[in-house]
């Protein structure tokens, strides 16, 4: 067969395209893929800077670990990691003198929280870790993740903190709720049913490696399974009021890991 015709046909198709070769160019590049949520749609588009430049946003503490001095003896220094409701918590407004460094990113994934893992745990030689973490894992902020998948980075983060002499802390997810319209979006991305399955796995994770599990949950939610209207202004993150009702439970947490910690 001859092949003469086939470069003809395609030599016509070249340079019939040639003209729209400018314009192609000029194109923007292929947008996020919608995940048919608005909100979220526009706050992953938002961070197309972060996730390509430094996906664990390392720059956010750098300077900040640089700047802390190590442990000093007999300090006992706790690392609180995690996502928005870690970042915006003051927590030296709720444990006044106490060594506890907050190390919360707002909008984070449990992947995003492995990248930075060593930076922002691990060299800054805690006695006790804080883990919260999950709730947009859940929310695809990062991607569509399956609950098998944030449980391995659970458990990724506790063998690193074991390995480094680290107790670890694993604190529940929050409900969440749907009491205004502002919440109704987050309250769709984050079902039930996903959250209670990764607390449940959490709770048997510690029961099985002698961690300690630190139920938020149980303390922040309504006869509806939601969280309590009076805790949180749109339906995510706690307000003072809900910050109070969390820092007890988190300081008897850190107090059981120290206590497990000196009794080894």
């Amino acid at each position: 067969m001859s092949l003469q015709p086939i470069i003809r046909a395609l030599s016509h198709l070249v340079m019939a395209l040639l003209p729209s070769l400018p314009a192609l160019a000029q194109q923007p590049a292929a947008a996020i893929p919608s995940t048919g949520f608005a909100e979220l749609d526009q706050y992953r588009a938002s961070r197309i800077s972060i996730y390509t430049d430094d996906f664990g946003q390392l720059a956010r503490y750098r300077q900040a670990n640089a700047a802390l001095a190590p442990p000093a003896a007999g300090e006992n220094r706790v690392v609180f990691l995690g996502d928005s409701i870690t970042d915006y918590w003051k927590l030296s407004d709720y444990f006044p003198g106490k060594p506890y460094i907050n190390r919360g990113i707002d909008g984070q994934t449990t992947p995003e929280m492995l990248v930075r893992f060593r930076q922002d745990v691990i060299a800054l030689h805690p006695q006790v870790l804080v883990v919260l973490a999950g709730t947009n894992d859940i929310a695809g902020v990062t991607g569509r993740t399956v609950n098998e998948d944030i449980e391995a980075n659970y458990a990724s983060m506790a063998e690193l903190a074991r390995v480094h002499g680290i107790r670890m802390v694993f604190a529940s997810l929050l409900p969440v709720n749907n009491y205004t319209h502002d919440a109704e979006e987050s309250f769709a991305l984050r079902p039930r049913d996903r959250i209670l399955a990764l607390n449940g796995w959490l709770k048997d994770y510690c029961s099985r490696n002698r961690l300690v599990y630190l139920d938020y949950f149980g303390a922040l939610v309504d006869e509806q399974g939601m969280l309590k209207r009076a805790l949180s202004d749109d339906g995510l993150h706690p307000t003072d009021a809900g910050y109070k009702i969390m820092a007890p439970l988190a300081e008897k947490a850190i107090q059981k890991a120290l206590a497990e910690t000196r009794a080894q």
